[in-house]
């Protein structure tokens, strides 16, 4: 039997913090309180132009290939669909 849902429960949201995805004593969770970043931005800059569309934040594609390397992926494509799914 087909059942239909009623439009009020079609439009509820959930919200979640990202945080709560990742167990307290996850790897990652350490390397983030062990290491700053910030020194990523002040090294880079003279390689972005001021013009044209956005950029990927630099931190983020560090800490993915830091992600490849300690967990060994094998590839980036490996890396980025664990990172979205686990």
């Amino acid at each position: 039997m087909l059942s239909k849902h009623s439009k009020d429960q079609r439009e509820q949201l959930e919200v979640f913090a990202l945080s709560e995805l990742v167990p307290e004593d996850h790897l990652v969770r350490k390397i983030e309180e062990a290491m700053d970043f910030s020194f990523i931005y002040e090294k880079v800059a003279p390689l972005y132009s001021s013009k044209g569309r956005p950029s990927i934040d630099p931190v983020v594609l560090i800490k993915m290939v830091l992600i490849q390397y300690v967990f060994g992926h094998r590839s980036m494509r490996e890396t980025i669909k664990r990172i979205e799914t686990e």
